[in-house]
């Protein structure tokens, strides 16, 4: 019986977590929906903000497509980003949260006495959660700047598969 018990329960982690996942690639349809979106700030900047589901990485890969994206349908070659935030936080500080409880206690019951600690550790079983990446990005034409945030639109769209 506990090993059906146990079957069971992955069987249904596993159906979880096939229905929450990363969509295609592509532009986001309804507000709290996965896919991108951008806001223009000045003639060659742009927030570019992709939410997804899932890890934080794939995500950041599909932020980065559709800047190159962008950068190519604005008649640029390159763009630089300038700031980044995952989940929120800024510098793409996203992804796994795990979390570990500490507690402890004693007690006096009947003449004994007891006392213990005891560590914990928090599992989702409620599949992936939904991450999001936004970048600021400048665009420019002509040769691409040698500077660490500088990246070559065509380039980016040739090596990351949507």
């Amino acid at each position: 019986m506990k090993r059906l018990a146990i079957l069971s329960l992955a069987a249904s982690t596993l159906a979880l977590a096939a229905c929450a996942s990363l969509a295609p690639y592509g532009a986001q349809r309804a507000p709290g929906g996965q896919g991108y979106s951008e806001q223009r700030i000045e003639s060659n900047r742009y927030r570019v903000t992709y939410n997804g589901v899932g890890a934080p990485g794939a995500v950041a890969d599909y932020a980065l497509v559709r800047a190159a994206d962008l950068t190519t349908d604005q008649g640029y070659d390159w763009f630089e980003v300038t700031q980044s935030w995952t989940d929120g936080r800024p510098g793409g500080a996203g992804g796994v949260r795990p979390s570990v409880s500490i507690g402890g206690g004693s007690s006096r019951y009947g003449g004994y006495s007891a006392s213990g600690v005891g560590v914990g550790l928090g599992l989702n079983f409620s599949g992936p959660s939904p991450t999001s990446t936004s970048l600021e990005i400048i665009m420019g034409r002509g040769p691409k700047p040698d500077r660490p945030n500088a990246y070559d639109a065509r380039s980016v769209q040739a090596s990351i598969p949507r």
